[in-house]
């Protein structure tokens, strides 16, 4: 066992055959064996050996606990409820081996047979923990049933019984057993009886979360409308805590809700169950007023009541009642605010959510206003005014940023918008003496300067600026070495050289970040959407297992939670841990990332290391089966990432979100159906006796190529839709959503090549079932599309021509669009060969026959049918092409590596020695990823073009 633990697994199973040797029956170390093979990658004999002792149904422990180990490692924890079964069965009064029965079911979700096993578990052994295990495995059965009837007629009902009966016998004892009662209540919709719960003698043991009894009772107030209790509750948690802003919110809801029901209070006897309740916008006024007299009294500042104020002049406001109310001018109270809080980086946040109280007009009048209050000193005239200290930065800063919330950056011309950005760095430099003692994991105080520098340079690469985007790089470079673990930066890095066509750089910096967990899902887009497009073949591969790694951990993952979860009887996690679950197998990224991962592997291997129907074999992908759940997609990304201070109208709204969700679930639908279609070609290559009709049905390959037919039309409709959806011409904010790869894909002429290759594939097919003689008309019919395919291929390496990176007037201009065409030129010249391939199987066999007859005949004049001819000029033609792709890649290579970017005079006075330093780094990674992107998208292209070699029938 220790050779395990320390990773010697060889020694582990010498030392095992050891003791095998001396005793035969030792069970143990036959198992202990069974994961040094198990981990030395040979599964089956561990396999062999693992159901030796299991079908001897061992009871000791040490063999029990092996096996357990052993099974989790290889992904069969069905196989380990079988080994306790009958653990169970041999020693019936085992708690030990009960519970492990139980948590073994858990681990493989039979809530049913979890159930039985809890209520076994407390016949034997008479504690609530396992009666209650059984009363939540019912709640699962609900949770799980596809029928809602079901669960609210028979699951739910049997569960509340169970938990009646130990509260009637005084059996309740901890606070997880009154959780699960409310849980149980509450998904009944009995929300009366779940708030009696609450507040009755079960509620006191609520005391684990603070003020959960209170969250509860409100949940439940708000499921029953009741309006009054709200409106009492929330009001008295605010005196005692006048910065708890979610209470503010209830607390308004609740006024206005009993105003428009024109509720009043009785006259003779409480208001409400939870004390005295405000019914009257002067009630709310004068409560909030209140509560801004109390904080100035407090010993700390307090920000709630001043921004409840700002809240309810909006609501007001809403209303078209705020003038009579006196709360005063939105502009004055965040002035105010300003001046209170505006050293604290929350504070811009705080008066985002309101700037829209203030009117365009006021916009720089209120900017001046906030900039005269902060304490600022120049050395000199005409120089820029400085913060002495670190607080006086922060405000400068807060106002900067609302600067650019305001729009007043927007609307500058080119030359304030690049006065600024000198000014910002300028600001960003002097700042980083606040920061000297910072630890490398800590962000400068001033980093934000720079981040709004880079967006306002954003702004001008898009307006057409060329040398914007390389500033911006410049910057951020300048930024990093300066705050190692900004993530901001990074982040922006990623997006800009992923939209320069520069992967090398990225795939560093996104390991950097570190990500962590649910991150994958959250953020991996940001790499996976450019991994495989540009070329870096090998990194594309790492950034998707990456990914996948994840993904497949978390389904062992959860499952170890749920465990935790029963153990310590928190049982309200439990549905979110199988919630967080499906979120994630139903993962758009998941989907994206499987999908292009397939693809990827067949374009490197399929073929060249492999044959196609090998490498198909071991992803086990089959034409028929869609593994995509396309109803229950879901879009996980975190679009709002990258922190953007942009106006409303400039930023990511709530129907860019649906369209780039429609349009990356176009664009997987185009690419897993490329992936089917390309799965099925191996399974036609059964050769068929010609014209035999009955035979074909048997061997069941017609009805592959109707599969395969189906796929085809499938594929048509959804690039019809694609096309349609395209016709919008949507721009994203820059900071928003990357689009996906599809607009390329149908104007490089891609999509038309693949579509009429899975259409020779229908053609080529038919040649096989008709045989050679009278099938002059699919002949030639296989010739023309043999011809203008070679044809689209030309045409779509025309789109490849042009040099990736020039100079234009001392400015760099990248070309990434002409990679990305190189890429999918790369993918469709490999399904070409795929294709080819068939055919090539197809036709040689009916040339061996002719040869035969041409034998026997002993004539010379036996007529070659067309169709070889057509296809081995078709051959010739694609090798011809492929050679030229490959010099021009050579040729392009040449370029990269001669092109001295450091000649290039970087006229632009504006930069600096220092920034003079980044900027030949930033176009130096550039240079340097094309180049390796080149470099690849060249191997590939060679090893494809001997195996077009080999295609000589």
């Amino acid at each position: 066992a220790d050779y395990l633990d320390n990773g010697n697994n060889k020694m582990a199973i010498q030392q095992a055959d050891k003791l095998l040797k001396k005793h035969k029956d030792l069970h143990c170390a036959k198992v202990l064996k069974a994961i040094g093979l198990q981990r030395t990658g040979k599964q089956d004999e561990a396999y062999a050996l693992a159901q030796e002792v299991a079908a001897l149904e061992p009871t000791d422990d040490n063999s029990l606990q092996a096996l357990t180990i052993l099974y989790r490692e290889m992904h069969r924890p069905e196989l380990v409820t079988k080994l306790y079964e009958a653990a169970v069965k041999k020693v019936p009064n085992s708690e030990e081996y009960h519970s492990h029965l139980f948590m073994a079911y858990a681990r493989v979700g039979e809530y049913k047979k979890m159930q039985q096993a809890g209520m076994a578990l407390y016949k034997i052994v008479p504690k609530n923990p396992y009666y209650f295990w059984s009363v939540m495995s019912l709640i699962m059965q609900s949770i799980s049933a596809q029928d809602e009837n079901l669960s609210k007629t028979m699951f739910l009902p049997l569960a509340e019984r169970m938990v009646e009966k130990m509260v009637k016998e005084d059996k309740i004892e901890a606070e997880a057993e009154v959780e699960l009662y409310y849980m149980i209540l509450e998904r009944l919709e009995k929300y009366k009886e779940a708030l009696d719960v609450v507040r009755g003698k079960l509620g006191e043991k609520l005391t684990s979360e603070l003020q959960s009894r209170e969250n509860k009772c409100m949940a439940m107030y708000k499921k029953l409308h009741r309006w009054p209790e709200c409106n009492a509750l929330a009001r008295r948690l605010l005196l005692k805590n006048s910065d708890d802003w979610q209470f503010y919110i209830t607390y308004f809801d609740s006024v206005f809700q009993l105003i428009d029901e024109s509720w009043t209070p009785p006259a003779d006897k409480e208001h409400s169950l939870e004390g005295e309740v405000h019914c009257s916008i002067e009630q709310a006024v004068s409560f909030i007023e209140e509560r801004i007299a109390e904080e100035s009294k407090s010993s700390r500042p307090l920000r709630g009541p001043y921004l409840a104020k700002l809240e309810l002049i909006r609501r007001l406001r809403h209303r078209g009642c705020n003038d009579e109310y006196k709360l005063g001018d939105p502009e004055e109270l965040m002035f105010q605010y300003f001046k209170k809080f505006g050293d604290k980086p929350c504070c811009f946040t705080d008066l985002k959510v309101f700037v829209d109280l203030l009117p365009p007009s006021q916009y720089t009048k209120f900017i001046r206003q906030l900039l005269d209050v902060i304490p600022l000193a120049a050395a000199a005239e005409n120089e820029v005014a400085l913060p002495g200290d670190i607080k006086a930065l922060q405000q400068h800063l807060c106002v900067v940023q609302l600067s650019r919330l305001l729009g007043i950056y927007h609307a500058m011309e080119k030359k304030q918008k690049l006065a600024v950005v000198r000014e910002l760095m300028l600001r960003y430099r002097h700042g980083l003496e606040f920061g000297k003692s910072c630890l490398k994991t800590e962000l400068q105080f001033s980093d934000y300067y720079c981040l709004l520098a880079v967006h306002l340079l954003l702004d001008l690469w898009l307006e057409g600026e060329e040398a914007a985007v390389w500033q911006c790089l410049t910057l951020l470079e300048e930024g990093l070495s300066h705050s190692p673990s900004n993530a901001q930066f990074k982040l922006l890095l990623i997006r800009i050289y992923c939209r320069l066509g520069a992967f090398e750089p990225v795939s560093e910096l996104y390991s950097s970040l570190d990500a962590k967990h649910i991150q994958h899902d959250t953020i991996g887009y940001l790499l996976t959407r450019y991994a495989g497009s540009l070329g870096h073949y090998a990194a594309a591969s790492q950034s998707c297992n990456f990914a996948l790694r994840f993904f497949h951990s978390n389904q062992k993952d959860t499952s170890e939670y749920i465990i935790q979860a029963y153990k310590y009887g928190a049982f309200e996690k439990i549905p979110e841990f199988i919630a967080f679950r499906n979120r994630l197998n139903s993962s758009l990224h998941f989907a994206q990332v499987r999908t292009e991962r397939m693809l990827l592997d067949l374009l490197l291997e399929a073929n060249i290391s492999t044959s196609l129907e090998e490498s198909i074999k071991s992803m086990s992908l089959s034409p028929e089966e869609d593994d995509i759940p396309w109803k229950d997609l879901r879009d996980n990304r975190d679009l709002t990432v990258l922190f953007s201070w942009d106006p409303k109208d400039r930023d990511i709204s709530e129907e860019h979100r649906k369209l780039s969700l429609e349009e990356e679930t176009l664009w997987l639908r185009i690419r897993s159906l490329t992936l089917r279609l390309v799965s099925g070609l191996p399974t036609l290559g059964h050769t068929i006796q010609p014209k035999n009709s009955e035979k074909t049905a048997e061997n069941g390959v017609s009805s592959k190529i109707d599969t395969m037919r189906a796929l085809l039309q499938q594929l048509e409709a959804a690039v019809d839709s694609g096309k349609k959806f395209l016709e919008q011409k949507i721009q994203y904010p820059v900071l928003g959503p990357p689009p996906t790869r599809m607009a390329g894909f149908f104007s490089n002429g891609s999509c038309q090549c693949q579509t009429s290759l899975f259409y020779l594939v229908s053609d080529i097919y038919e040649l096989d079932t008709n045989g050679l003689e009278d099938s002059a008309e699919i002949q030639e019919r296989i010739g023309n599309s043999f011809k203008s395919l070679v044809e689209r291929l030309t045409d779509l390496f025309n789109k490849c021509k042009g040099d990736l990176i020039e100079v234009r007037d001392g400015t760099l201009k990248t070309h990434p669009n002409l990679l990305e065409n190189l890429v999918f030129f790369v993918e469709t010249i490999s399904i070409a060969l795929w294709v080819s391939s068939y055919c090539d199987s197809v036709l040689r066999p009916f040339k061996s026959n002719l040869q035969k007859k041409k034998k026997k005949k002993k004539e010379s004049s036996v007529a070659m049918p067309p169709v070889f001819t057509h296809f081995l000029d078709y051959v010739t033609e694609l090798q011809t092409l492929t050679s030229n792709v490959i010099d021009h890649i050579k040729g392009l290579e040449i370029i990269l590596t001669a092109l001295k970017l450091e000649e290039l005079s970087l006229k632009d006075t504006l930069l600096l020695q220092e920034e003079k330093k980044f900027t030949k780094t930033v176009q130096g990674k550039v240079q340097s990823s094309y180049h390796h992107s080149v470099q690849e998208i060249g191997e590939l292209l060679k090893k494809r073009l001997d195996t077009i070699k080999k295609l000589k029938i």
